[in-house]
């Protein structure tokens, strides 16, 4: 099996770069993949603490050995997270045909690098499939099957091919009016789940820089689906202070050897209908609905239930009260 080149992006969070590096060593295929490391340059106003950090985490990658080959580059100046992301990937995947794209907040399975290369090689000549994806934290235990696919890309460690991300788009402007015309923004905004109607709309104007919002319309406009596995093969760990702290992502992991079988690029009903509710937040990681949105539901059905009774008791009690006055009489 020809490996798949690793990309990881970088800038001063040196404890998670070690945890990254660590994680991804723990896959047996490291020691024979290439990994390009990207080190973000130092923001304007950056004080010596901040200076420090981002010298820290350069010294970090720069010590890194358990890989075939490590190549670095250091950044001059800040490019920023969207343009490394979309430059880095852009120069690796035009050398090598296809990449593993990291950023340095994850965690992974010890096969994650297994199920990686397995599926660019097992579905790169499949049209449908746009992107191989790692984290399903919507969507994992035994009543979902063990792999499918569904509109929504992944960031949290994913993977693509040359002639796929060699139509992404960088003008949001383009991509939103495209969308509009082809009638596809409900589908773009996780099949009416989540705003990434706005997300894109805040990227035209300025306010956010996001190449991942640009990717899922290129997805979306491309009619293509991408690939997860149940259980997961990567954890979102923003926090390293608390592992399962809120801003976490941590779904089951995949510990033990998995056994990878070709499945049909559709999106079942399902799988459509626990993406809705993961990314709407009113699930689990298993698809189930979290008590706190049960108990939200049941008081917002108790509330409608009294706004229809008591008008009715109000009526009720007027017409008695109407008809001992006509007895009177």
């Amino acid at each position: 099996m020809k490996l798949a080149p690793i990309v990881l992006f970088t800038y001063n969070r040196p404890i998670h770069t070690q945890n990254v590096l660590n994680s991804l060593a723990n896959c047996e295929e490291a020691k024979e993949s290439l990994l390009y490391v990207f080190c973000d340059g130092a923001k304007e106003n950056v004080d010596a603490t901040g200076l420090n950090k981002i010298d820290e985490v350069r010294k970090i990658v720069a010590s890194e050995n358990r890989f075939k080959q490590i190549i670095i580059t250091v950044q001059e100046k800040n490019k920023g997270l969207a343009n490394s992301i979309i430059d880095g990937v852009t120069q690796v995947v035009n050398e090598h045909g296809k990449v593993i794209v990291l950023e340095d907040d994850l965690v992974f399975s010890p096969y994650f690098l297994n199920y990686m290369n397995d599926s660019l090689i097992r579905y790169e000549d499949d049209g449908r499939v746009g992107e191989i994806g790692a984290c399903n934290f919507f969507a994992n235990g035994s009543k979902y099957p063990n792999a499918f696919f569904i509109n929504m890309p992944d960031t949290w460690g994913w993977a693509t091919w040359k002639n796929r991300w060699e139509k992404f788009n960088s003008d949001a402007v383009y991509l939103y009016k495209e969308l509009q015309k082809k009638d596809l923004m409900y589908q773009f905004n996780t099949h009416g789940s989540y705003d990434m109607e706005g997300m894109l709309q805040e990227q035209i104007f300025g306010k956010v820089d996001s190449w991942a919002i640009r990717w899922q319309a290129v997805m979306v406009l491309n009619n293509w689906l991408c690939l997860y596995s149940n259980p997961a093969f990567s954890n979102h760990i923003d926090s390293v202070d608390a592992t399962h702290a809120k801003i976490n992502v941590v779904p089951p992991l995949q510990l033990e050897k998995p056994n990878f079988e070709t499945v049909a690029a559709v999106e079942l009903p399902e799988i459509i209908s626990a993406i809705k509710k993961g990314y709407a937040g009113k699930s689990d990681y298993y698809g189930n609905y979290k008590s706190k949105y049960l108990k939200k539901k049941a008081g917002k059905l108790l509330k409608k239930a009294l706004l229809f009774l008591i008008p009715f008791g109000i009526v009720m009690f007027f017409k008695k009260d109407r008809n001992k006055s006509k007895n009177l009489d």
